[in-house]
């Protein structure tokens, strides 16, 4: 009985589960040629020109050369069929791919409000396929924009570069030329690009149904604060507007300034003595700076201390008095010497000066000096004298 109940499971794995793993049936191949658009009816204007994008789509098919015509055209108007910028009497889709078309319309001036149906043909040795449209023509066609940006806020200091990149599409049914502005904080500065040049432009044009990508670099005041501050960029065409704000956050930083006692970058000093100069370490940016090392680079042989020794916070448009106690080399001869002296915050900010060191000597080393020039000169007279007789 066991040995039956086994041979049983066996036969029925071996006849359901392949019937479970059989691939679904596979869907009907389409095949064939086609003249598509999204918008089959459109509105037109008369005496302006209006352009109707199209797509020759091949499924399936082996490639070959469509001549394109446009059949039902109302008397005085002008049709163009475009391709790659330029107008085109034929195409040739690949297998499964398909070729971007313009229909182009000129109307006369006096072309009276109605619907004209239009038919746009592609023929071939062996396919064929057509297209049916219908252009209204009424007294007035409204422009209309639209535009809008992936990053409308963008957050740096000062110093930072704030560059938004819009794209503005040209939603109507005609050819616009479009004009750009921006309003801004007092001192923002705003300029316009292509998005793909260096250029600066106030106004490109967009076909009918198109888009074309632009880019806005603000420049800011020197002095802006931090804060969060709003540009309005605005695109223009006839009597529409499309306006899109973008936001700046910008975020303070220190900017640290070395400076002397009234304006002074300099000081005294004497050979082998620590001597102080005053140095003045402000904050002239929009943030705090923090844990400011102080530094310095003296002649050789120098040595320079200061006190203190570290700054720990200095706030924005405050300045803090520091002594640098400096010791010029007990050999040091009398003269002026170049000590520079820096500060440096965390933040990565640095600010240096240099200070002129005028370095005199002590009474006892000119003692000293006066007492070794005597002796050379006894020594010297001593010598003439005594190998002048021979």
């Amino acid at each position: 009985m066991r040995r039956a109940l086994v041979l049983l499971v066996s036969l029925l794995s071996i006849t359901i589960f392949p019937a479970l793993a059989a691939d679904p049936p596979a869907q009907p191949r389409v095949t064939g040629l086609w003249l598509i658009t999204e918008y089959p009816s459109t509105v037109a204007k008369p005496g302006e020109t209006t352009t109707v994008k199209l797509k020759l789509q091949n499924a399936g098919l082996a490639p070959e050369a469509l001549a394109l015509s446009v059949a039902n055209v109302p008397q005085g108007w002008k049709v163009d069929i475009l391709g790659g910028g330029q107008v085109v009497g034929a195409a040739m889709p690949a297998i499964n791919e398909s070729v971007t078309l313009n229909l182009r319309l000129e109307l006369p001036a006096n072309t009276a409000p109605g619907t004209y149906p239009v038919t746009v043909n592609a023929k071939g040795a062996t396919n064929n396929a057509e297209l049916k449209l219908a252009i209204t023509v009424g007294g007035d066609v409204a422009a209309k924009l639209s535009m809008k940006t992936r990053l409308p806020a963008l957050r740096g200091t000062p110093k930072s570069s704030f560059e938004y990149t819009f794209t503005v599409s040209n939603d109507s049914g005609k050819d616009l030329v479009v004009r750009f502005a921006a309003d801004g904080p007092r001192g923002f500065q705003p300029t316009f690009t292509e998005a793909f040049g260096s250029n600066e432009i106030n106004q490109i044009p967009i076909e009918a149904g198109q888009t074309k990508d632009i880019k806005v670099r603000v420049g800011l005041p020197r002095d802006v604060a931090a804060g969060d501050y709003t540009v309005k960029v605005r695109a223009t065409a006839e009597n529409v507007t499309a306006e899109t704000p973008v936001t700046l956050q910008i975020v303070g930083t220190p900017t640290l300034r070395v400076s002397g006692r009234d304006g002074r970058l300099s000081g005294a000093a004497e050979a082998g003595t620590a001597s102080p100069v005053i140095m003045i370490v402000s904050n002239e940016g929009s943030a705090v700076a923090e844990d400011i090392e102080l530094t310095g680079t003296m002649p050789s042989g120098w040595t320079v201390e200061f006190e203190p020794k570290l700054i720990d916070k200095l706030p924005p448009g405050e300045k803090k008095e520091v002594t640098a106690q400096i010791k010029p080399t007990a050999k040091a001869l009398a003269g002026d010497y170049i000590a520079t002296l820096r500060a440096a915050a965390k933040a990565g900010d640095s600010a240096s000066a240099d200070f002129r060191v005028a370095v005199t000597t002590s009474t006892l080393w000119g003692i000293v000096g006066i007492g070794v020039i005597a002796v050379a000169l006894l020594v010297l007279v001593g010598a003439v004298a005594r190998f002048g007789r021979r």
